[in-house]
């Protein structure tokens, strides 16, 4: 009964919460010092930490559809370069883009 609420609330869980805890899990399975049965569990939690991190994307990414739309109910579209978004993204952390 413990296990369900604690999935519960990982379903519940902000995209930050999720990632961290993503993170935490791939540091922890990268430390090679866990049996079996608990990497087990822990590659588990981190797929249902995966799935909660792409519905809160797929969840922006219709907001933003939504909010970008012209006035005809339209999609505005611009032509963007990816790799933009990873700079600016680091820019935001506080980090100077390589160069």
């Amino acid at each position: 009964m413990r296990e369900k609420a604690r999935r519960a609330g990982k379903r519940h869980a902000s995209f930050e919460e999720a990632l961290e805890g993503l993170e935490r899990i791939v540091e922890q399975l990268e430390s090679g010092d866990l049996p079996l049965e608990q990497s087990l569990a822990l590659f588990e939690e981190g797929v249902l930490l995966t799935r909660v991190c792409s519905e809160r994307l797929e969840a922006a990414e219709k907001k933003i559809e939504v909010l970008m739309r012209d006035d005809a109910g339209g999609i505005l579209v611009r032509d963007e370069d990816p790799a933009e978004y990873v700079r600016d993204a680091d820019d935001a952390e506080g980090e100077a883009p390589p160069g």
